[in-house]
Parts: structure tokens; sequence; C-alpha cells
């Protein structure tokens, strides 16, 4: 695909309340942190990512008729992310809390008017991008069943329209929830699949990476598992197999990292890179994104 064509993420607006904790949670008493509000939601980042890169975006969600929903929409508009976002009047924006440490993080959510998502809303946001040639899904869509339908409407209109596509699997909890035979079921021949070390032994076992990968690509023409510090693993039906190391930086907090990998990747595969290059490529935008408190690239 050429470069200057129009990438359209399907999935979630958060308003991310971050606390990097500057120790151990003290269950039951005060832990000090520095708390910041900000927008978040994993296809909302990877949109904000990828508009930062020079990519057309356009995102395809739903917030609440809440001023939470108005201020998400308008920083990611001038973030440079053309928005086709839904404005649920009786429903509040998604929230989530973020519990953060150098190297890990725990969330708490409320899904809100992303969970208000519909098909009909996907259908009309595609028909408006003509120019559209690849669509990236957010698996939290397909994993929430109020919004099941627009994630599946969403790879099957893309298919239809002769979009590439691609799915991030999102997180590994909801995986187990709806279970392995479904997820895989809905993500059957994506063009690319990304999956993070958790999220990689949920739906292929615990084997190690390259093996996971390869399992995966039966599913997805191909499969990236994200190894945070260890790197990632590139697998895909013609047996091409790629590992890259990550780029060793102080971590500050680790939220959005996936979501920037993802941007670069995309940015990278779509351009018509090989797959050391767009896995190199991923690397650093993780890199600079783990290098600052939130889940969005700087103004």
């Amino acid at each position: 695909m050429s470069p200057n064509r129009r990438v359209v993420v399907v999935g979630d607006v958060i308003t991310d309340v971050v606390a990097a904790l500057r120790g151990p949670l003290a269950s039951g008493s005060d832990t000090a942190a520095e708390i910041r509000f900000s927008g978040g939601g994993q296809a909302a980042n990877t949109a904000a990512w990828l508009a930062a890169q020079g990519t057309p975006v356009t995102l395809v969600a739903a917030v609440g008729g809440d001023a939470e929903g108005r201020d998400r929409v308008v920083e990611l508009g001038a973030a440079g992310v053309d928005c086709a976002v839904e404005t649920v009047e009786d429903a509040v924006t998604g929230t989530v809390i973020v519990l953060a440490t150098a190297g890990e993080r725990t969330m708490v959510s409320q899904r809100g008017a992303n969970l208000r998502l519909t098909a009909a809303h996907v259908d009309q946001a595609l028909a408006g991008v003509p120019d559209a040639g690849h669509l990236h899904l957010s698996a939290y869509t397909l994993l929430d069943a109020e919004s099941r339908a627009a994630g599946l409407r969403a790879l099957a209109a893309a298919r239809e329209r002769g979009l590439s596509t691609s799915v991030d699997a999102a997180s590994a909890a909801p995986l187990r929830r709806v279970g392995v035979p479904a997820f895989l079921a809905w993500v059957r021949d994506v063009d690319l699949l990304l999956v993070n070390a958790d999220e990689a032994t949920v739906l292929a076992g615990g084997l190690e990476p390259a093996a996971q990968a390869r399992a995966l690509s039966a599913t997805a023409r191909r499969v990236v598992v994200k190894r945070g510090a260890a790197g990632a693993v590139w697998a895909d039906r013609t047996g091409a197999l790629c590992s890259a190391p990550a780029r060793r930086v102080a971590v500050v907090d680790v939220t959005g990292a996936g979501d920037a990998f993802a941007a670069g990747l995309l940015t990278a595969w779509l351009a018509g890179t090989d797959p050391a290059t767009a896995l190199a490529r991923a690397g650093d935008l993780g890199a600079v994104a783990v290098s600052t408190l939130g889940a969005r690239p700087k103004p």
C-alpha cells in the first residue's frame, strides 16, 4: 500500500487517569504518585501515533455526551486525527484508572460509550473515507459483547472494500473470558495480528515466542508477538521468521507503548518495508512512548 493511503482505526476512546506510583502500592493506605488526566484508549492512541508519523488516519469510535467526550475529540483533532466519532448523548465517555510502575501497569476500566459503537456507524464512517487503504481494529471492540457486531462489521466491510486489515488483541483477561476458539474465528485471515506476551500465551499456549507466532499464523497471515523489553517476533505464512531487540531506554510509563509500537509497525509495513525494518521502526516508537508519562505522542 502507498504510504499516503489512509488508515481507518476502529475502537475505543478513553479518558486515562494515570497514577505513576513512586513505590509499591500500599493496599488499604496511601501511596505517593504523579497523577495525570489525559486522552487514552487503544484505538485512539494508535490513531494519534499514526498521525504523528504523517499517516492520514480516521478514527471510528463513540464517546458520551459529556465534557470528557468533547475534550477527547478536540484533542484528537488537534493531533491530526480525523474523527468519525459518534456522540451517544445518554452515555458517559469511557474512563480507565491506570496504576503505573516502571515496568507494568494495572487498569481499572469503565467502558462507557465504547460499548455503544454500532455496525451502522462503522458502515457510515467507512463510506466517508474513499481514500482508505487499511483498517486497524482494537480487539476491545470484539471482546465486549455489546460492541462485537461493530467490530465484526468493520473487518467484513474492510474486506468488501479491498482494504488490508490488522487487529491488536487488546488484553489477556478478556481474551480468556470470550474463549480462544471464538476469538480466533473472529480474526481469521486478517493480514496482521498483534499480540503481547500474555495474549500470545492465552491464544497459543506456553510455547517460546517464535513458536507462538508460527502457531498463530495459521489464523492470521502475519503475526507479531510484542515482548516489551525482550523485543518482538514476526512470523507469517510464507515461513518468514524475524526478531528484533527492544531499544534500551529509561522507562517512565508503559501506558500506550503497545499502541505506539502498533503505529510504528503499520507505518513501516504499509510503506512496503521488510519485517526487520518494520519491527525496528515499531520498537523505536515504543521506546519513545515508554520514556514519557501518558499514552499519546507529545505535541
